[in-house]
């Protein structure tokens, strides 16, 4: 299906439909992503204030064939909220509907509408005395909707699942306007197929998530955290049983962080405090959420004693209190800056089965000593096998000296991540930046089925065109 340019005269017809101020100029913050690789377009944006007013956004793009390109925070790092080739399409932000529509508190429930700030879900739980679990370090921007259309991790995975674990019920408009009332608060509904999941990290592509239901949790009695020096990830792994075995739920993340990216944070952000005066190849951040009764720096007191006795560990750090645990937490959140500004030629967001994660890194270092010299930081979210393998340039040079070998490193990387098992979009998503990995590594007959799915939701390609599936015919090329 050919699409048309978002232009004045489609404009014109939109604004004659809905309240003045809707429709907004382009800002430079729409076109943009944390990145830097791509350079959006758009015709204008536009900011509705409630749900019947996405609907009639959708189905007069979808009668004029106007491609909409949905827009949350702004933080996805694979490319999904950009439209930088093809037809100019329209934005379509969700900023102004930001309410949180109600909380059901014997349910523990929370309705939040797609524009909600994740810190003011929290803020909406914790006013109750709940735990809502999703939690990453663009909290303070990112949005609810553009969170479940990505299916977000985080770091609480190991223990609460990713964003699509904590919906009950979707608001949805579909690509021709027509609202999905999927906004239920059920635990168990089995009437056919389920809608939910499907629009849950489908990044725009079949239709715009307008609000959702939300589990919350008890909000844990006693916290702790503490990081723990290991050998190499092989030990990291043994650790994470050892404490599970000992802990069961009570441990809320289990994260792996490189020397490398202790160096970068030290190089580039000198002022986040390092817990140890030598920084060690390798250590883990174990964080516990535990019921009253039960001393978190006392259970991590015993965990490293027998760890140390078995030889998984060689030193380590417990929080003393909660700002101590928050300092914890800082380090982990910074890596990512620290990341940014030393500038990675090459980022993967990827996952594995837990046992093949230590040799998928004692293999990934020499496999892109083949191509050129390196620093690699890997880090990640090692509880659910999630890994974030960057590669950067060697000491003295730039991320432009390699620019022309970053798809080889790229195909090295994720070469050995679909060799192994794994997936090259652990948290993510593909956006536009994967599009051509799904393509590689995916199953024929899962992207058979994905692309029928596509055509019966969204026959006339108005959604989110050239993300997930880089159809060019939906790009008006």
């Amino acid at each position: 299906m050919t699409l048309f340019p978002c232009d004045g005269t489609f404009l014109d017809r939109l604004a004659a439909d809905l309240p003045q101020g809707t429709l907004r100029s382009t800002e430079p913050r729409f076109l943009e992503e944390p990145r830097g690789r791509w350079q959006g377009q758009a015709g204008a944006v536009a900011c509705p204030r409630s749900v019947q007013e996405v609907a009639v956004i959708l189905a007069t793009a979808n009668h004029a064939g106007v491609a909409v390109v949905p827009y949350g925070g702004g933080t996805g790092l694979v490319g999904g909220q950009v439209a930088s080739g093809g037809v100019v399409p329209l934005v379509l932000s969700l900023e102004r509907m930001n309410s949180i529509r109600s909380i059901h508190r014997s349910e523990n429930v929370v309705i939040a509408e797609a524009g909600a700030i994740l810190t003011d879900v929290h803020k909406a739980a914790e006013d109750i005395g709940r735990l809502f679990p999703l939690s990453l370090a663009s909290e303070g921007s990112a949005q609810v909707g553009g969170l479940l259309a990505t299916n977000a991790g985080g770091v609480n995975v190991l223990r609460y699942g990713n964003a699509r674990d904590l919906v009950l019920g979707l608001e949805v408009v579909m690509p021709d306007g027509r609202i999905w009332n999927g906004l239920k608060r059920l635990r168990k509904d089995n009437t056919g197929y389920d809608l939910r999941n499907l629009m849950i990290g489908s990044e725009g592509t079949l239709g715009v998530i307008t609000a959702a239901s939300l589990r919350l949790f008890a909000r844990p009695a006693r916290q702790g955290a503490a990081f723990m020096v290991v050998p190499d990830p092989e030990a990291a792994l043994s650790l994470l049983a050892m404490a599970q075995a000992r802990l069961a739920e009570g441990i809320s993340a289990f994260e792996l962080i490189g020397g490398m990216g202790l160096d970068f944070l030290a190089r580039t952000m000198p002022q986040v405090r390092q817990p140890f005066a030598t920084p060690p190849e390798w250590m883990v951040l174990i964080d516990l959420g535990l019921p009253d009764g039960i001393d978190p720096a006392a259970a991590l007191e015993d965990l490293f004693a027998d760890a140390l006795e078995a030889g998984l560990v060689s030193d380590g750090v417990i929080a003393q209190n909660m700002g101590q645990r928050a300092e914890f937490w800082n380090l982990r959140e910074s890596i990512p800056e620290a990341n940014r500004h030393i500038g990675a030629v090459s980022s993967h967001d990827i996952s594995l089965p837990l046992s093949a994660v230590p040799e998928f890194i004692d293999r990934a270092g020499p496999a892109l000593a083949g191509i050129d010299t390196y620093r690699v930081n890997c880090f990640g979210h090692l509880g659910d096998g999630n890994l974030h393998y960057n590669v950067f340039p060697a000491d003295g040079h730039t991320r432009a000296d390699h620019e022309h070998q970053r798809d080889r490193i790229k195909a090295c990387v994720h070469d050995l991540v679909h060799a192994m098992g794994g997936s090259v979009s652990a948290e993510h998503g593909i956006g536009r930046l994967k599009t051509g990995d799904l393509e590689k590594y995916g199953d024929p007959v899962k992207l058979a089925a994905m692309r029928a799915i596509k055509q019966a939701l969204d026959p006339k390609g108005i959604m989110n065109p050239g993300a997930v599936l880089a159809h060019t015919e939906m790009q008006g090329e």
